[in-house]
């Protein structure tokens, strides 16, 4: 059976101690009915796993002793999806739930012309990506940046790549950057986007923009070509905003 399994939020090497947070001791302790000498597992979502025991079942500050601590390597696929959020947030919810699981490094909320909820509640979406973690047994958080306008998006990008601080979720310390290649998935007539998703080479770090409910407006398909990126199509099907983001989620995630 496997490990009960937690997030914490910082880990420094050589650590030998942690005083669980109030929500955790609470799990732990008052859920799970654990006593001092059992075992868990802790993940600081920068790709280190930690085995643990307990040594003080304190409901509101367990404290844990560190065994054993390994580090995940990076995923070998840097997968960022730029998404406008969406009118019904339980449906955004989800898209960032299934993302996690399938293994996206990085999210951003994406305002567009078209996108009806222009802010959102950071710290809820962000547990929800723990919580989605945590159950997909993964040791690396997505990052779910602070919502952007497409203009400023692309004014952060050199031509046709990801060139972005900070965008390599987490992975590039900050100041550094990452290169890749970069899409727009969109629905418009002209200039119709001929490139199918699912029969690109994939490389190793991509950006692909998904629009709102109503899709891109014109003028920001065509800033987004001037800027390089490639349009592509996800299928003949007309997709809902969460779905297209799933969609492309898998196509660029799973090898």
């Amino acid at each position: 059976m496997a490990l009960p399994f937690f997030y914490i939020s910082s880990f420094t090497p050589g650590q030998q101690e942690i005083m669980l947070d109030e929500d955790n001791s609470r799990h732990v302790i008052q859920v799970l009915r654990m006593r001092p000498g059992e075992a868990l597992r802790l993940a600081d979502g920068n790709g280190t796993l930690l085995d643990a025991v307990i040594l003080d079942d304190h409901k509101k500050k367990c404290r844990v002793a560190i065994q054993a601590a390994t580090t995940e390597p990076p995923r070998p696929t840097r997968v960022t999806i730029a998404i406008s959020p969406v009118k019904n947030t339980a449906r955004f919810e989800w898209f960032l739930e299934k993302a996690t699981e399938i293994g996206v490094s990085t999210i951003i909320p994406l305002l567009c012309e078209r996108t009806e909820r222009q802010s959102i509640r950071t710290d809820r979406l962000r547990n929800i990506l723990v919580s989605a973690m945590l159950q997909s047994q993964q040791a690396w958080l997505p990052v779910l940046a602070e919502p952007i306008p497409f203009s400023q998006l692309l004014a952060q990008m050199a031509p046709g790549q990801i060139h972005m601080r900070q965008m390599a979720e987490g992975q590039v310390p900050v100041g550094q950057t990452t290169t890749g290649q970069a899409y727009i998935a969109h629905l418009l007539e002209a200039p119709r986007a001929t490139a199918s998703l699912a029969g690109i080479t994939r490389p190793d770090a991509s950006l692909i923009l998904i629009g709102p409910e109503g899709d891109f407006s014109p003028k920001e398909v065509e800033t987004a070509l001037a800027a390089k990126l490639i349009p592509v199509s996800l299928g003949h099907n007309r997709l809902r905003t969460e779905t297209a983001g799933i969609v492309a989620a898998t196509l660029l995630c799973i090898r």
